[in-house]
């Protein structure tokens, strides 16, 4: 494996992250109302006709099964680019940047920008501050994703052993 390659995808991964995260955040913060705390979703519901933000909720899952799907997808070149040889290989670096981007959100986005960008606070609850800052919260969320995280990996280095090895 090319580690030099891997350095790269992991750089232009968690730009291009950040910019699939934060584009749509800053233009219009409900659409990521699900990921917010709970909270802070009831305050913005206070004032605003509900939608669906539980994690079951249909408009959530298709949003989120699609990012998936884009992971898959990105993973598998990810891969085949850093050179994997064979099934561990590959779930090692699909799983690696999985973990790299999971915790970047998680220690960067969430607990820095998230928590100090007013630009992508949900209107009415702006003076939130405590709220906005729930470490606990977005390390618990995180986590989720390390669990979640193991499916489209172990998936794509099936179908990566598979049909490169």
């Amino acid at each position: 494996m090319n580690w030099t390659i891997i350095i790269i995808e992991a750089l232009v991964l968690t730009a291009a992250f950040t910019a699939m995260i934060l584009i749509p955040l800053v233009k219009n913060p409900v659409w990521w109302i699900a990921d917010y705390p709970e909270d802070i979703q009831e305050e913005y519901f206070k004032t605003h006709e509900r939608i669906p933000s539980k994690f079951f909720s249909l408009t959530v899952l298709l949003k989120k099964g699609f990012a998936v799907l884009v992971a898959l997808a990105l993973l598998l070149l990810v891969v085949w680019l850093a050179g994997a040889y064979d099934f561990w290989s590959a779930f090692a670096v699909g799983y690696g940047m999985w973990f790299i981007i999971d915790w970047y959100d998680c220690f960067f986005l969430d607990w820095v920008l998230f928590a100090n960008m007013r630009s992508v606070r949900l209107p009415g609850t702006e003076h939130m501050d405590t709220a906005y800052h729930q470490k606990k919260y977005h390390f618990i969320q995180s986590c989720w994703g390390m669990l979640i995280g193991l499916i489209p990996c172990l998936i794509g280095a099936v179908l990566y052993a598979w049909l490169i090895c």
